[in-house]
């Protein structure tokens, strides 16, 4: 590969993963605050509203990579004006997403919990929990928008500075409002909400001061353009149900084999495995605008390379993740207060889980590369099939043909057999080359 691609790969896909990381720091930051301020048993309501706070983010990655995604294409062409026209349709498109979930987790609070399938013992913390996040959504779609077009617009540095400063501010809110001012599960939730908010102001500096080819300004909205955004970023935000639809089957099958030990033991690994994800999540919308801008200029050697690249990066990223949780999982346990029993449960179960990040990862940037070169066809297929149907399969049905302790390789499991299809599906819609359209 040339220099100038690796420096290209490096500047967008660097920035990506930190602020990934950062991004999902805020829950794991959660947990361990929760986990040793609150117990074991905090931790779990955080755990199973987890569903929730991953389906507002879906909800937003739909309308920002969407948006993203056609904007690439459109700077990749030379069209500054279509790509503006994209962005303002796509922060709209947020914004009322932002104020739906608000509405939901805010008014119908008792409701979403019934969803959750939240029990008597956690019912009362899950509804703190998502009243509290419900609250900030809208500053935090905004805030996520915005980062999105701001890698696109070409500052992935502010991106991940944004990141960094809103995570170290959810860790000191976090540490302040669980321990000397002893608020639990809502201390979390406004700790991440506060953090965001500070978020959105710090990306907003970007287009406030035109820093960039984007700006916030007035637009004729066009129906057109809303539905194309939504149908490019349904096959993201179908991926991304693929974590809150594990979350409630694994929840539901483990509180059957093994009781609240196994929905506490599942918060934990939740938690660690978050960072994982942040690695191919980030590794992915790093390569996005590449994918983008290379299908819209026509460079099939160019698109050839970053799709090799991503991968390597991807693979590289998640077995070094999954070798820390095999070689340290009783001192990363003990990080969110498990002791006795559960520190050894969990850290018995952790490695039977994490395996399967290794093979998600790889799943995850077939999926961007497909939606990033007008195949939103083929990645929402692959998407459908691996967010609502092989996992939701695999993890209820196998553990009553198999016995309970194959739960925890179920998620490995159904992503393999998700591979298998992303692959077909690859050489199919490539067996005459590269369609540019």
């Amino acid at each position: 590969m040339e220099n100038s691609r690796k420096k290209i790969i490096f500047r967008n896909v660097g920035p990506a993963i930190l602020s990934n990381a950062c991004v999902f720091l805020f829950s794991v930051v959660d947990g361990i605050f929760v986990g040793n301020g609150a117990g074991s048993q905090a931790l779990g309501a955080v755990n199973i509203a987890l569903p929730f706070v991953l389906l507002a983010q879906a909800l937003n990655a739909m309308a920002s990579i969407g948006g993203v995604t056609i904007t690439a294409i459109r700077f990749g062409r030379g069209d500054k004006e279509g790509a503006q026209n994209a962005f303002m349709h796509s922060l709209t498109l947020n914004f009322i997403v932002g104020i739906f979930i608000t509405l939901c987790g805010s008014l119908f609070t008792g409701a979403v919990c019934r969803l959750l399938g939240a029990s008597e013992n956690y019912l009362l913390l899950v509804k703190e929990y998502i009243f509290w996040y419900a609250l900030f959504t809208i500053p935090n779609a905004l805030s996520l928008n915005l980062q999105f077009f701001c890698r696109n617009d070409g500052s992935p540095g502010l991106v991940a500075i944004t990141n960094v400063i809103s995570s170290g501010l959810n860790i000191f809110l976090d540490w302040l409002f669980v321990f000397p001012m002893n608020m639990g599960v809502m201390g979390a939730a406004v700790a991440t909400g506060i953090s965001q908010t500070v978020g959105l102001l710090i990306i907003a500096t970007h287009y406030v001061l035109k820093k960039g080819n984007l700006h916030i300004k007035r637009y004729v909205p066009q129906r057109k353009l809303f539905q194309k955004i939504v149908f490019r970023g349904l096959p993201e935000a179908i991926a991304q149900f693929s974590t809150p639809v594990t979350t409630l089957c694994m929840n539901h099958t483990l509180m059957i084999a093994f009781g609240d030990i196994g929905i506490n033991a599942f918060a934990i690994i939740s938690y660690l495995s978050s960072f994982t994800m942040s690695v191919f999540f980030g590794t992915s919308e790093g390569m996005q605008p590449l994918f983008g801008h290379a299908y819209g200029a026509k460079k099939d050697d160019d698109l050839k390379q970053y799709f090799y690249a991503g991968q390597l990066i991807s693979v590289i990223g998640s077995v070094f993740c999954v070798a820390i949780y095999v070689i340290f999982p009783h001192f990363l346990c003990k990080l969110f207060g498990a002791s006795g029993e559960m520190l050894e449960f969990t850290s018995t179960h952790m490695w039977e889980y994490c395996w399967g990040f290794i093979v998600g990862s790889i799943n995850t940037m077939m999926s961007a590369y497909f939606y990033s070169t007008k195949r939103s066809g083929q990645a929402i297929i692959l998407n459908i099939i691996r967010s609502l149907v092989i996992n939701s399969l695999i993890i209820t049905i196998l553990p009553k043909i198999l016995g309970n302790t194959i739960v925890w390789h179920t998620f490995g499991i159904y992503e393999v057999l998700v591979l298998i299809i992303a692959v077909a599906l690859k050489i199919v819609s490539e067996r005459k080359g590269i369609i540019y359209k």
